[in-house]
């Protein structure tokens, strides 16, 4: 059975930013190599080997950490506001999908801010359900998420 839902009026595609594209990981990686060798080198002929050793360890774990953390950068929300439906679609970093949907008449958008950070948090409410928007969003953009999606709820609740 499909269901039928009217266009939305209000849809994106929340993504993690990362600074260090994959050239860049690649220039990072090559460097640490080319020092870690040298100093590991150095130790290693001077007799105290075991210092090479930890060099290569920390090699491992710098690679480690970005792997993981390109991983997670395939992480993604899809939000999108319908006259009739409210949809929240989170996809994990190994592409299992969540979703969430709301009456958008029911649905409340709560927004927890700091005076000095800016926004913390976003969360929708509604009909016995919750769930947190955008958590891996920069400060900036929250902001705007959150000016355009409470804008669109408004919209959609003030069309009757």
């Amino acid at each position: 059975m499909t269901e039928i839902t009217d266009p939305p009026i209000f849809m994106a595609e929340l993504v993690p930013y990362r600074s260090l594209g994959r050239k860049g990981f690649r220039i990072l990686l090559a460097l640490s190599a080319a020092v870690l060798l040298f100093y590991g080198g150095f130790f290693f002929v001077t007799g105290a080997w075991p210092i090479g050793f930890f060099f290569g360890l920390d090699f491992i774990g710098l690679y480690l950490a970005f792997r993981l953390n390109y991983r997670a950068a395939k992480a993604r929300e899809e939000v999108s506001v319908s006259r009739t439906l409210v949809s929240v679609r989170k996809f994990s970093p190994s592409g299992r999908m969540t979703e969430w949907r709301w009456n958008p008449f029911w649905a409340k958008f709560f927004v927890r801010r700091h005076a000095e950070f800016g926004i913390l948090s976003m969360r929708l409410h509604g009909e016995g359900k919750s769930t947190e928007i955008g958590a891996f969003l920069n400060p900036d953009d929250r902001e705007s998420f959150a000016k355009a999606f409470r804008q669109a709820l408004s919209t959609v609740k003030h069309r009757v």
